[in-house]
């Protein structure tokens, strides 16, 4: 079957009320949509089959809801200042901006992606994704802060918070779903790159020593999720780990679950093993030692992390080479949101295993 034009599952989509142009009647803003009155049942669908899989039926997750805005000196600790970043290029004739790695070479031997002129690109400059605001009455330097990128850092910052107030011991995690927002130099393809999404994250905090067995749990768990929860047909599901080029700065493996869509294979989540990248970061940030007491070997442990990462709105291909690079082919909004809306809200599961049963470490599909 030939893969659908964009513009047919906008108007779907918009027609049975799922998703709208955010502020339409004012022309839209892009990288930017609400979601109508289906659309907003089938989200929160998924919101509550998550939060009851990731967190109610297990014994050794807890939640968090921190805020959207936070310290800056959380994202410079994280290295989201000075480093969350694309390279643009900018064409003298048409005004427009765009991401240097979507064009066919260098900018100086480009033609421009929208009016076609050649020889009228910049040289590459690096361009900050996150959105910055002020806080107080005085917009002044002091004053900045940022509309969090992601919700992960909260859930390291808290991590210290939570393990003394829930009197947790390795091995346990905190969850968070909640809006994230990123300045995309060119969103479009729909609900495909967004500018404000929403995320559901979990960071799972291990024993070092226990981090490729959790890694593995954890992989098999997700994707049996999408399988047995959501019920999407495992022929359309694969696993496919990251190559080492591929791998964020903090991460030591990654396997994403991608779905087959109709125009290719596209992330639904990711399964990360940050090792202890952030809390160390954090730790050096603030001063604070972020560290926890593990009875069974009797020694103060800096955890490993192992973080399953999933949208509830797309932002296909992580940003900028800081989460992500390569992102490859994205999908057809409307088969996706079928798909989520067969299964989502379904009960069913079971508290986590006392140990992670060993799960598949596979290549590029899954085979059942």
């Amino acid at each position: 079957m030939p893969a659908p034009n964009f513009d047919v599952i906008v108007s779907l989509a918009k027609r049975r009320g799922f998703v709208f142009p955010s502020s339409e009647i004012y022309g839209g803003m892009a990288g930017f949509w609400d979601w109508g009155p289906l659309g907003v049942e089938l989200k929160n669908n998924v919101k509550a089959a998550w939060w009851r899989h990731m967190v109610q039926l297990r014994d050794d997750v807890v939640g968090l809801d921190a805020a959207i805005i936070m310290n800056p000196r959380v994202w410079e600790a994280s290295g989201h200042v000075a480093g969350f970043s694309d390279p643009m290029v900018d064409c003298r004739n048409c005004k427009l901006r765009f991401r240097e790695d979507d064009l066919k070479g260098k900018p100086s031997e480009s033609a421009c992606p929208n009016c076609g002129t050649r020889g009228s690109l910049t040289d590459a400059r690096q361009f900050n994704l996150m959105f910055a605001t002020h806080v107080g009455p005085v917009a002044e330097s002091a004053s900045i802060a940022y509309l969090r990128p992601e919700t992960a850092q909260a859930m390291f910052v808290q991590f210290e918070n939570v393990a003394t107030s829930m009197r947790r011991n390795l091995p346990f995690g905190i969850a968070q779903m909640g809006r994230s927002f990123r300045n995309e130099i060119t969103p479009g393809n729909f609900i495909f790159r967004l500018r404000e999404f929403e995320q559901m994250e979990m960071e799972f905090f291990v024993h070092p020593r226990d981090e490729d067995e959790w890694f593995a749990h954890w992989v098999d768990e997700r994707h049996r999720w999408w399988t047995d929860v959501l019920g999407i047909s495992d022929d359309r599901l694969r696993l496919r780990p990251h190559e080492a080029d591929e791998l964020s700065h903090y991460s030591k493996q990654t396997t994403d679950i991608e779905y087959q869509f109709p125009i290719g294979w596209s992330e639904l989540e990711g399964v990360a093993d940050r090792t202890d990248y952030d809390l160390r970061a954090h730790a050096a940030g603030s001063g604070r030692k972020l560290e926890v007491f593990d009875e069974s070997s009797g020694e103060h442990v800096v955890p490993y992390v192992i973080e399953p990462d999933g949208c509830r709105t797309r932002r296909p291909g992580r940003s900028g080479g800081w989460l992500r690079r390569g992102a490859r082919g994205e999908g057809e909004a409307g088969r996706a949101a079928d798909a989520a809306g067969a299964g989502a809200g379904q009960g069913g599961g079971s508290p986590a295993p006392a140990q992670p049963a060993r799960a598949r470490r596979t290549g590029a599909a899954v085979d059942h």
